[in-house]
Formats: structure tokens, sequence, C-alpha cells
């Protein structure tokens, strides 16, 4: 399969993998909170084992499986402690797993630099896992699940990135930021905010779970932030020389690739909707 999909253009590649993922993404969704949950802890563990993958290309050493676990028992708490199954002192459950990071560096009689690839080791948390545990949060109202709230601003998200695809690829002639991604267009940017309006004007009118104005917002907020999130990823990319943070997913790279605009975009959104709503 993979060497079939290697023979065909980068655009084929991204149409065919796009369309695989977004009907599992979307079944997942709406199938249940529980198949939503297990999705998404499978999509952060696999992103964090490869940003600790990459932090390894450039000599460092974090914890990388142990620094994956964590991500994977914080996005599970959260999950159980918004669907009301255990109580929210069980969050504390993650603060001496996470202190146990110190200890077992002492250990570590190799490690040349202990303290760097601990922030490291914490980053990867940070950086990945917490976004995710955050999109929980997104999902999940009084301990109730909706699939509304997830489910658009993925597609707002994926307008974005569509809408920003093709007026780059048409129009795109001034650089946006030139110094951490000269291909990104300002004429990119503007076409993903157009279709990304486009999309929050039909989530508004057939989605009831907010007024229309808030799809709006959100919009905003993943148009800028997720355009961002793309400028981080690809200045950490640049900071150890490498095009695509892996090549697990035919023609968009590796899931840190094509979840950059939602790690920055979630807390954002969160944050918005527990103000607003």
């Amino acid at each position: 399969m993979r060497s079939r999909l290697s023979s065909l253009s980068n655009l084929q590649q991204r149409v065919i993998a796009g369309v695989i993922g977004v009907s599992i993404i979307v079944t997942s969704i709406l199938y249940s909170d529980v198949s939503f949950m297990l999705l998404f802890c499978a999509i952060s563990m696999l992103t964090q084992l490869e940003f600790y993958k990459l932090l390894g290309l450039d000599g460092n050493q974090p914890l990388t499986f142990y620094g994956t676990l964590c991500g994977v028992v914080l996005v599970v708490l959260t999950y159980l402690v918004e669907k009301g199954v255990i109580a929210f002192e069980n969050y504390f459950l993650i603060s001496p797993l996470l202190a146990m990071i110190f200890f077992i560096k002492l250990y570590k009689k190799n490690d040349l630099k202990p303290f760097t690839n601990i922030g490291f080791t914490f980053l990867g948390l940070i950086y990945v896992a917490l976004p995710f545990s955050l999109i929980i949060v997104m999902a999940m109202r009084g301990g109730i699940y909706n699939f509304e709230i997830i489910l658009g601003s993925l597609l707002l998200l994926w307008a974005t990135d569509i809408g920003a695809y093709f007026a780059g690829t048409k129009f795109g002639k001034r650089k946006l930021f030139e110094r951490v991604s000269p291909k990104k267009s300002w004429e990119g940017a503007v076409g993903g905010a157009v279709l990304a309006t486009c999309v929050a004007f039909v989530i508004g009118h057939y989605f009831r779970t907010f007024e229309p104005w808030k799809w709006f917002c959100i919009g905003g907020i993943i148009v800028v932030t997720g355009t961002y999130g793309d400028l981080v990823e690809s200045l950490f990319k640049r900071s150890i020389a490498i095009k695509d943070s892996g090549s697990t997913i035919p023609g968009h790279g590796g899931f840190l690739d094509r979840f950059d605009g939602l790690l920055l975009s979630a807390p954002f959104i969160v944050t918005f909707l527990k103000i607003f709503s």
C-alpha cells in the first residue's frame, strides 16, 4: 500500500491519506465518547513519541517512554475526571509521576546533560500531552460528551489548512514568516481564513451547541493560533535541520506535522469556552 502511494504525486497522497484519516477521526468522534478518547489518546501518544524521537536526532536524551506514559496517564485522567467517573482530586496522581522524572535521571550515568533532558521530557508533556488533554476538556461539557464541539473545531482547523494550501500554492508571493517557513505566504493565510469563515457560517447554521458568533470566534482563534502552531513546529524542525517530523502519514509527514496547529489552538479554545460558555 505504501509503495503504491509513493508513486503518486504529493497532492494525490495528501488527498488519499486525508480522506482515510478524516474518516477514522470523524467515525471515532461520532461513535462514542470512549472511541473519541481512545483515538485521541493514541494520537497524543504517537505524536509525543515522535517529538522525543526528533529530539534524539539532535543528540538529546529525553525520557521517551516514561514521558509518553505520563502523557497517556494525563489524557486518561482528564477524561475520567471530566466524565465524573473519578473525583477531581485524582488529578494529583500525576504529580508523583512527574517527580519520578528527576529520580530516573539521577541514575542515568551516560547522560551528560541530565537537566537539559529533564526539561525536554517536560516539554513533550507541555507541548503535546497537555493540549490533547485540553481537547478532552473541550468535548466534555458538565460530564456530558458533546461531539459538535470537537468536530466543529476540527472542521475549522482542516478548512484553514486546506484554504492555506491551495491559496498559497496558486497565489502565494508575499512571505508570511520567511525566516522560519519560506513556503508560507500571506495569500495562503488569507485563503485559510476565508475558507474557515465559510465553514464557521455552515457550522453555526447546523450545530446547535453554540450561537453562530461563537463559532466565528473559534474559527478566528484557530486561524491565528493554528498558523502560529505550524510556524512553531517549523521552527522546531529548522532547529534540528529536518524537513518533516516523520513519514507516517503519506503526503503529510508525521503526526507532529499534521496536528501542530491543534496543539497551540486547544489552550486558547478551551479558555474561550470556559469564559464565554
